[in-house]
Protein backbone atom coordinates (compact mmCIF):
# COMPACT_ATOMS: atom_id res chain seq x y z
CA UNK A 1 0.00 0.00 0.00
CA UNK A 2 2.18 3.17 -1.08
CA UNK A 3 1.67 6.01 0.88
CA UNK A 4 4.03 8.42 1.81
CA UNK A 5 2.89 9.74 5.31
CA UNK A 6 3.93 13.33 3.37
CA UNK A 7 1.40 12.77 0.81
CA UNK A 8 -1.97 13.17 2.46
CA UNK A 9 -3.43 14.26 -1.12
CA UNK A 10 -3.45 10.50 -2.17
CA UNK A 11 -6.09 7.90 -1.77
CA UNK A 12 -3.89 4.87 -0.77
CA UNK A 13 -5.18 1.49 -2.23
CA UNK A 14 -3.60 -1.72 -2.29
CA UNK A 15 -1.83 -3.63 -4.76
CA UNK A 16 -1.43 -7.24 -4.61
CA UNK A 17 -2.13 -10.46 -6.48
CA UNK A 18 -4.99 -11.38 -4.46
CA UNK A 19 -6.87 -7.82 -5.58
CA UNK A 20 -7.90 -6.18 -8.89
CA UNK A 21 -4.79 -6.15 -11.45
CA UNK A 22 -3.18 -2.26 -10.62
CA UNK A 23 -1.85 0.10 -13.91
CA UNK A 24 1.04 2.76 -13.25
CA UNK A 25 1.41 4.91 -15.94
CA UNK A 26 4.95 6.85 -16.70
CA UNK A 27 5.50 10.47 -17.20
CA UNK A 28 8.12 12.98 -17.03
CA UNK A 29 10.30 15.54 -19.07
CA UNK A 30 13.50 14.53 -20.39
CA UNK A 31 16.62 16.84 -21.40
CA UNK A 32 15.41 18.08 -25.27
CA UNK A 33 11.63 18.19 -24.53
CA UNK A 34 8.43 18.78 -22.56
CA UNK A 35 7.90 21.27 -19.92
CA UNK A 36 6.09 21.12 -16.01
CA UNK A 37 3.02 22.46 -16.75
CA UNK A 38 2.93 19.58 -19.52
CA UNK A 39 3.70 16.68 -17.04
CA UNK A 40 1.79 17.95 -14.67
CA UNK A 41 -1.23 18.12 -17.35
CA UNK A 42 -0.16 14.42 -18.43
CA UNK A 43 -0.87 12.94 -14.87
CA UNK A 44 -3.79 14.39 -14.50
CA UNK A 45 -5.11 12.96 -17.88
CA UNK A 46 -3.86 9.41 -16.87
CA UNK A 47 -5.29 9.16 -13.44
CA UNK A 48 -8.54 10.49 -15.32
CA UNK A 49 -8.07 7.62 -17.83
CA UNK A 50 -7.64 5.26 -14.75
CA UNK A 51 -4.14 5.17 -13.76
CA UNK A 52 -3.59 3.53 -10.35
CA UNK A 53 -0.49 4.95 -10.05
CA UNK A 54 2.07 7.30 -11.85
CA UNK A 55 5.46 7.30 -12.09
CA UNK A 56 7.39 10.92 -12.37
CA UNK A 57 10.63 9.63 -14.77
CA UNK A 58 11.77 13.65 -15.17
CA UNK A 59 15.49 13.36 -16.74
CA UNK A 60 15.43 16.81 -17.49
CA UNK A 61 15.90 20.41 -15.47
CA UNK A 62 13.39 21.63 -12.64
CA UNK A 63 13.40 17.75 -11.34
CA UNK A 64 12.64 18.96 -8.30
CA UNK A 65 10.20 21.36 -9.04
CA UNK A 66 8.19 19.05 -11.47
CA UNK A 67 8.31 16.37 -8.65
CA UNK A 68 6.67 19.09 -6.21
CA UNK A 69 3.56 19.91 -8.49
CA UNK A 70 3.08 16.40 -9.41
CA UNK A 71 2.57 15.28 -5.92
CA UNK A 72 1.06 18.36 -4.76
CA UNK A 73 -1.81 17.49 -7.67
CA UNK A 74 -2.16 13.78 -7.47
CA UNK A 75 -4.95 11.88 -6.39
CA UNK A 76 -3.13 8.30 -6.41
CA UNK A 77 0.43 7.37 -5.32
CA UNK A 78 3.23 8.86 -6.72
CA UNK A 79 6.84 6.69 -7.67
CA UNK A 80 10.35 7.93 -9.06
CA UNK A 81 13.69 6.57 -10.18
CA UNK A 82 15.78 8.86 -7.46
CA UNK A 83 19.11 7.69 -9.40
CA UNK A 84 17.84 10.34 -12.05
CA UNK A 85 18.42 13.21 -10.00
CA UNK A 86 21.19 11.85 -8.07
CA UNK A 87 22.76 12.03 -11.92
CA UNK A 88 21.48 15.34 -11.95
CA UNK A 89 22.69 16.52 -8.94
CA UNK A 90 27.06 15.27 -10.17
CA UNK A 91 25.95 16.85 -13.68
CA UNK A 92 24.85 13.82 -15.60
CA UNK A 93 28.26 11.54 -15.26
CA UNK A 94 27.83 8.71 -13.94
CA UNK A 95 31.05 7.98 -12.03
CA UNK A 96 30.74 10.82 -10.10
CA UNK A 97 28.06 9.49 -8.39
CA UNK A 98 28.23 8.39 -4.54
CA UNK A 99 26.33 7.11 -1.93
CA UNK A 100 26.37 10.00 0.36
CA UNK A 101 24.50 12.20 -3.02
CA UNK A 102 21.81 9.38 -3.34
CA UNK A 103 21.20 9.71 0.33
CA UNK A 104 20.11 12.97 0.06
CA UNK A 105 17.94 12.80 -2.95
CA UNK A 106 16.03 9.69 -1.17
CA UNK A 107 15.48 12.10 1.94
CA UNK A 108 14.79 15.01 -0.36
CA UNK A 109 12.01 12.96 -2.04
CA UNK A 110 10.70 11.60 0.95
CA UNK A 111 9.95 14.41 2.36
CA UNK A 112 8.04 15.60 -0.54
CA UNK A 113 5.70 12.76 -0.49
CA UNK A 114 6.60 10.28 -2.80
CA UNK A 115 5.13 7.06 -2.38
CA UNK A 116 7.58 4.35 -3.64
CA UNK A 117 10.97 4.31 -5.38
CA UNK A 118 12.41 2.17 -7.95
CA UNK A 119 16.01 0.89 -6.48
CA UNK A 120 18.44 -0.77 -8.73
CA UNK A 121 19.78 -2.78 -6.23
CA UNK A 122 20.00 -5.95 -7.68
CA UNK A 123 22.42 -4.67 -10.33
CA UNK A 124 25.92 -5.74 -9.09
CA UNK A 125 29.58 -5.87 -10.19
CA UNK A 126 29.48 -9.81 -11.42
CA UNK A 127 25.75 -9.41 -13.11
CA UNK A 128 27.54 -7.33 -15.73
CA UNK A 129 29.74 -9.62 -18.03
CA UNK A 130 26.42 -11.59 -18.20
CA UNK A 131 25.18 -8.67 -20.41
CA UNK A 132 27.74 -8.89 -23.04
CA UNK A 133 26.51 -11.54 -25.48
CA UNK A 134 23.04 -9.79 -25.18
CA UNK A 135 21.42 -8.94 -28.73
CA UNK A 136 20.51 -5.40 -26.63
CA UNK A 137 22.55 -4.84 -23.51
CA UNK A 138 21.17 -3.33 -20.25
CA UNK A 139 18.03 -1.22 -21.48
CA UNK A 140 17.03 0.24 -18.14
CA UNK A 141 18.43 3.92 -17.81
CA UNK A 142 19.33 3.13 -14.56
CA UNK A 143 20.55 -0.28 -15.07
CA UNK A 144 22.72 0.95 -17.06
CA UNK A 145 23.72 4.15 -15.02
CA UNK A 146 24.72 1.65 -11.92
CA UNK A 147 26.61 -0.97 -14.27
CA UNK A 148 29.03 2.08 -15.53
CA UNK A 149 29.35 3.47 -12.10
CA UNK A 150 30.39 -0.11 -10.95
CA UNK A 151 32.93 -1.10 -14.11
CA UNK A 152 34.40 2.51 -13.71
CA UNK A 153 35.35 1.91 -9.83
CA UNK A 154 35.82 -1.66 -9.49
CA UNK A 155 33.24 -1.99 -6.83
CA UNK A 156 30.22 -3.52 -5.63
CA UNK A 157 26.85 -1.52 -6.58
CA UNK A 158 26.50 1.16 -3.45
CA UNK A 159 22.88 0.57 -3.68
CA UNK A 160 23.36 -2.90 -3.11
CA UNK A 161 25.97 -2.38 -0.03
CA UNK A 162 23.95 0.57 1.87
CA UNK A 163 20.65 -1.33 1.32
CA UNK A 164 19.62 -1.78 5.09
CA UNK A 165 20.12 2.03 5.13
CA UNK A 166 17.76 2.88 2.57
CA UNK A 167 15.51 0.62 4.16
CA UNK A 168 15.53 2.50 7.59
CA UNK A 169 15.19 5.82 5.34
CA UNK A 170 11.55 4.38 3.95
CA UNK A 171 10.58 3.08 6.96
CA UNK A 172 10.83 6.64 8.33
CA UNK A 173 8.14 7.84 5.65
CA UNK A 174 6.52 4.61 4.92
CA UNK A 175 8.12 4.52 1.48
CA UNK A 176 7.32 1.61 -0.33
CA UNK A 177 9.81 -0.19 -2.69
CA UNK A 178 9.67 -1.12 -6.26
CA UNK A 179 12.78 -3.07 -6.37
CA UNK A 180 14.10 -2.48 -10.00
CA UNK A 181 15.11 -4.81 -12.62
CA UNK A 182 17.89 -3.00 -13.86
CA UNK A 183 19.06 -6.40 -16.06
CA UNK A 184 15.58 -6.99 -17.91
CA UNK A 185 15.80 -7.90 -21.76
CA UNK A 186 15.30 -5.17 -23.88
CA UNK A 187 14.54 -7.82 -26.56
CA UNK A 188 12.74 -11.16 -27.17
CA UNK A 189 16.17 -12.59 -27.85
CA UNK A 190 17.61 -11.91 -24.36
CA UNK A 191 14.37 -12.80 -23.09
CA UNK A 192 15.04 -15.52 -19.30
CA UNK A 193 18.63 -15.35 -19.84
CA UNK A 194 21.59 -15.38 -16.93
CA UNK A 195 21.28 -11.98 -15.95
CA UNK A 196 18.16 -11.38 -16.07
CA UNK A 197 17.20 -14.68 -13.33
CA UNK A 198 20.78 -13.73 -11.43
CA UNK A 199 19.34 -9.97 -10.84
CA UNK A 200 15.77 -11.55 -10.12
CA UNK A 201 17.49 -13.73 -6.94
CA UNK A 202 19.42 -11.13 -5.54
CA UNK A 203 16.19 -9.02 -5.81
CA UNK A 204 14.98 -12.19 -3.51
CA UNK A 205 17.22 -11.77 -0.94
CA UNK A 206 16.75 -7.53 -1.01
CA UNK A 207 12.72 -8.35 -0.16
CA UNK A 208 13.97 -10.78 2.93
CA UNK A 209 16.12 -7.76 4.14
CA UNK A 210 13.51 -5.15 3.48
CA UNK A 211 10.68 -7.37 5.33
CA UNK A 212 12.70 -7.79 8.61
CA UNK A 213 13.04 -3.62 8.06
CA UNK A 214 9.30 -3.41 8.28
CA UNK A 215 9.34 -2.40 4.49
CA UNK A 216 6.73 -2.84 1.57
CA UNK A 217 8.06 -4.40 -1.16
CA UNK A 218 7.04 -4.91 -4.83
CA UNK A 219 9.53 -6.81 -7.63
CA UNK A 220 9.49 -5.41 -10.91
CA UNK A 221 10.03 -7.57 -14.18
CA UNK A 222 10.28 -7.68 -17.88
CA UNK A 223 10.44 -6.34 -20.46
CA UNK A 224 10.32 -8.16 -23.67
CA UNK A 225 9.31 -11.73 -23.41
CA UNK A 226 7.60 -13.78 -25.89
CA UNK A 227 4.59 -15.68 -25.44
CA UNK A 228 5.72 -18.91 -24.32
CA UNK A 229 8.40 -17.85 -21.96
CA UNK A 230 6.25 -15.53 -19.47
CA UNK A 231 4.59 -17.75 -17.18
CA UNK A 232 8.70 -18.85 -16.42
CA UNK A 233 8.87 -15.08 -15.54
CA UNK A 234 5.59 -15.33 -13.13
CA UNK A 235 6.52 -18.51 -11.57
CA UNK A 236 10.18 -18.37 -11.01
CA UNK A 237 9.26 -14.53 -8.80
CA UNK A 238 6.88 -16.31 -6.51
CA UNK A 239 8.92 -19.16 -5.86
CA UNK A 240 12.19 -17.05 -5.10
CA UNK A 241 10.87 -13.88 -3.93
CA UNK A 242 8.30 -14.98 -1.31
CA UNK A 243 4.85 -14.19 -3.39
CA UNK A 244 5.87 -10.40 -2.79
CA UNK A 245 3.97 -8.46 -5.66
CA UNK A 246 5.11 -8.72 -9.19
CA UNK A 247 5.20 -4.97 -11.41
CA UNK A 248 6.02 -5.82 -15.24
CA UNK A 249 6.28 -3.73 -17.96
CA UNK A 250 4.25 -5.37 -20.29
CA UNK A 251 6.35 -7.66 -21.02
CA UNK A 252 6.25 -6.99 -24.86
CA UNK A 253 5.63 -9.98 -26.85
CA UNK A 254 7.76 -9.07 -30.00
CA UNK A 255 10.14 -6.54 -31.12
CA UNK A 256 9.33 -5.78 -35.11
CA UNK A 257 5.96 -3.10 -34.06
CA UNK A 258 7.51 0.17 -33.25
CA UNK A 259 4.71 2.61 -32.84
CA UNK A 260 2.18 -0.15 -31.69
CA UNK A 261 4.20 -1.56 -28.76
CA UNK A 262 1.12 -0.53 -26.66
CA UNK A 263 -0.38 -3.51 -28.46
CA UNK A 264 2.39 -5.72 -28.27
CA UNK A 265 3.09 -5.10 -24.61
CA UNK A 266 -0.65 -5.50 -23.99
CA UNK A 267 -0.63 -9.06 -24.71
CA UNK A 268 1.76 -10.17 -22.60
CA UNK A 269 0.43 -7.78 -19.88
CA UNK A 270 -3.03 -9.72 -20.20
CA UNK A 271 -0.93 -12.93 -19.70
CA UNK A 272 1.09 -12.11 -17.41
CA UNK A 273 -1.59 -10.41 -14.84
CA UNK A 274 -3.73 -13.43 -15.64
CA UNK A 275 -0.45 -15.69 -14.06
CA UNK A 276 -0.32 -13.37 -10.86
CA UNK A 277 1.09 -9.91 -11.90
CA UNK A 278 -0.57 -7.80 -9.51
CA UNK A 279 0.70 -4.47 -11.81
CA UNK A 280 1.15 -3.77 -15.05
CA UNK A 281 3.47 -0.30 -16.31
CA UNK A 282 1.76 0.69 -19.22
CA UNK A 283 3.78 1.18 -22.81
CA UNK A 284 2.26 3.73 -24.97
CA UNK A 285 2.33 3.86 -29.18
CA UNK A 286 5.91 6.53 -28.69
CA UNK A 287 7.94 3.61 -26.60
CA UNK A 288 11.51 3.14 -28.32
CA UNK A 289 10.65 6.25 -30.26
CA UNK A 290 10.11 9.51 -28.28
CA UNK A 291 8.63 10.92 -25.26
CA UNK A 292 4.71 10.50 -24.97
CA UNK A 293 2.65 13.18 -25.43
CA UNK A 294 -1.17 13.82 -23.83
CA UNK A 295 -2.95 11.30 -26.41
CA UNK A 296 -0.17 8.77 -26.20
CA UNK A 297 -1.00 8.24 -22.16
CA UNK A 298 -4.82 7.84 -23.05
CA UNK A 299 -4.06 5.43 -25.35
CA UNK A 300 -1.42 3.92 -23.56
CA UNK A 301 -3.79 3.68 -20.11
CA UNK A 302 -6.91 2.70 -21.93
CA UNK A 303 -4.65 -0.46 -23.74
CA UNK A 304 -3.79 -1.49 -19.90
CA UNK A 305 -6.87 -1.06 -18.26
CA UNK A 306 -8.41 -3.97 -20.71
CA UNK A 307 -5.34 -6.05 -20.12
CA UNK A 308 -6.09 -5.53 -16.28
CA UNK A 309 -9.46 -6.08 -16.54
CA UNK A 310 -9.06 -9.28 -18.90
CA UNK A 311 -7.08 -10.41 -16.43
CA UNK A 312 -9.07 -9.83 -13.21
CA UNK A 313 -11.94 -11.41 -15.50
CA UNK A 314 -9.07 -15.00 -16.02
CA UNK A 315 -8.94 -15.35 -12.76
CA UNK A 316 -12.14 -15.23 -11.45
CA UNK A 317 -12.17 -11.95 -9.55
CA UNK A 318 -15.65 -11.37 -8.04
CA UNK A 319 -16.52 -8.10 -8.73
CA UNK A 320 -14.89 -8.29 -12.55
CA UNK A 321 -17.51 -9.77 -14.42
CA UNK A 322 -20.61 -7.52 -13.09
CA UNK A 323 -19.67 -4.70 -15.53
CA UNK A 324 -19.30 -6.76 -19.33
CA UNK A 325 -22.65 -8.45 -17.85
CA UNK A 326 -23.81 -5.09 -17.21
CA UNK A 327 -22.77 -3.69 -20.53
CA UNK A 328 -23.66 -6.92 -22.86
CA UNK A 329 -27.22 -6.36 -21.44
CA UNK A 330 -27.23 -2.60 -22.42
CA UNK A 331 -25.99 -3.36 -25.77
CA UNK A 332 -28.77 -6.41 -26.56
CA UNK A 333 -31.54 -3.76 -25.03
CA UNK A 334 -29.83 -1.15 -27.61
CA UNK A 335 -29.38 0.72 -24.34
CA UNK A 336 -27.04 3.27 -26.34
CA UNK A 337 -26.23 6.10 -24.03
CA UNK A 338 -25.72 3.11 -21.29
CA UNK A 339 -23.34 1.22 -23.55
CA UNK A 340 -21.54 4.19 -23.53
CA UNK A 341 -21.22 4.86 -20.27
CA UNK A 342 -20.04 1.67 -18.96
CA UNK A 343 -16.78 1.12 -21.78
CA UNK A 344 -13.57 2.35 -20.59
CA UNK A 345 -13.55 4.70 -23.22
CA UNK A 346 -17.51 6.50 -23.47
CA UNK A 347 -15.88 9.54 -25.36
CA UNK A 348 -14.20 7.45 -28.22
CA UNK A 349 -17.36 4.84 -28.57
CA UNK A 350 -19.94 7.80 -28.87
CA UNK A 351 -17.74 9.41 -30.89
CA UNK A 352 -17.06 6.26 -33.43
CA UNK A 353 -21.29 5.79 -33.29
CA UNK A 354 -22.38 9.16 -33.81
CA UNK A 355 -20.30 9.30 -37.22
CA UNK A 356 -22.62 7.24 -38.97
CA UNK A 357 -25.57 7.92 -37.04
CA UNK A 358 -25.66 11.51 -35.35
CA UNK A 359 -29.23 12.31 -34.39
CA UNK A 360 -30.56 11.85 -30.86
CA UNK A 361 -33.39 9.36 -32.48
CA UNK A 362 -30.26 6.94 -33.38
CA UNK A 363 -29.61 6.78 -29.94
CA UNK A 364 -32.98 4.65 -29.63
CA UNK A 365 -32.94 2.64 -32.31
CA UNK A 366 -32.46 -0.78 -32.72
CA UNK A 367 -29.41 -1.15 -35.15
CA UNK A 368 -26.13 0.35 -35.61
CA UNK A 369 -24.23 1.52 -39.16
CA UNK A 370 -23.05 -1.65 -39.38
CA UNK A 371 -25.57 -4.07 -40.28
CA UNK A 372 -28.73 -1.51 -40.67
CA UNK A 373 -32.09 -2.16 -39.41
CA UNK A 374 -32.57 -5.30 -41.43
CA UNK A 375 -29.35 -7.54 -40.74
CA UNK A 376 -28.69 -6.85 -36.86
CA UNK A 377 -28.43 -9.68 -35.12
CA UNK A 378 -29.71 -8.74 -31.75
CA UNK A 379 -32.87 -7.13 -33.33
CA UNK A 380 -33.72 -10.31 -35.35
CA UNK A 381 -33.24 -11.83 -32.03
CA UNK A 382 -35.57 -9.67 -30.60
CA UNK A 383 -37.86 -10.56 -33.17
CA UNK A 384 -37.73 -14.28 -32.40
CA UNK A 385 -37.93 -14.15 -28.53
CA UNK A 386 -41.13 -11.90 -29.18
CA UNK A 387 -42.50 -14.89 -31.79
CA UNK A 388 -41.50 -17.65 -29.55
CA UNK A 389 -43.47 -15.93 -26.33
CA UNK A 390 -46.47 -15.44 -28.60
CA UNK A 391 -46.09 -19.05 -29.83
CA UNK A 392 -46.00 -19.90 -26.70
CA UNK A 393 -48.63 -17.98 -24.79
CA UNK A 394 -50.78 -19.04 -27.64
CA UNK A 395 -49.80 -23.25 -26.76
CA UNK A 396 -50.64 -23.06 -23.11
CA UNK A 397 -53.72 -21.23 -24.47
CA UNK A 398 -54.52 -24.71 -26.27
CA UNK A 399 -53.36 -26.39 -23.32
CA UNK A 400 -55.65 -25.11 -20.98
CA UNK A 401 -58.50 -25.61 -23.44
CA UNK A 402 -57.97 -28.81 -23.88
CA UNK A 403 -57.82 -29.74 -20.51
CA UNK A 404 -60.59 -28.08 -19.72
CA UNK A 405 -62.41 -31.35 -21.39
CA UNK A 406 -61.27 -33.35 -18.37
CA UNK A 407 -62.93 -31.26 -15.76
CA UNK A 408 -67.05 -31.40 -14.91
CA UNK A 409 -68.70 -27.90 -15.04
CA UNK A 410 -69.50 -26.81 -11.41
CA UNK A 411 -73.45 -26.52 -11.89
CA UNK A 412 -73.36 -30.05 -12.99
CA UNK A 413 -71.88 -31.39 -9.99
CA UNK A 414 -73.62 -33.53 -8.02
CA UNK A 415 -75.48 -32.94 -4.57
CA UNK A 416 -73.47 -34.38 -1.34
CA UNK A 417 -76.43 -36.40 0.92
CA UNK A 418 -74.99 -37.32 4.28
CA UNK A 419 -75.15 -40.54 5.38
CA UNK A 420 -75.78 -42.08 8.32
Amino acid sequence: IPSNINHPESEPMIIGRNFLVKINANIGNSAVTSSMAEEVEKMVWAIRWGADTVMDLSTGRNIHNIREWIVRNSPVPIGTVPIYQALEKVGGVAEELTWEVFRDTLIEQAEQGVDYFTIHAGVRLPYIPLTVDRVTGIVSRGGSIMAKWCLHHHQESFLYEHFEEICDIARAYDVAFSLGDGLRPGSIADANDAAQFAELETLAELTKIAWTKDCQVMIEGPGHVPMHKIKQNMDKQLAVCGEAPFYTLGPLTTDIAPGYDHITSGIGAAMIGWFGTAMLCYVTPKEHLGLPDRDDVKTGVITYKIAAHAADLAKGHPAAKIRDDALSRARFEFRWEDQFNLSLDPETARAFHDETLPKEAHKVAHFCSMCGPKFCSMRISHDIRAEAQKEGLAAMAAKYRDGGDLYMPVDSTPERTDTP
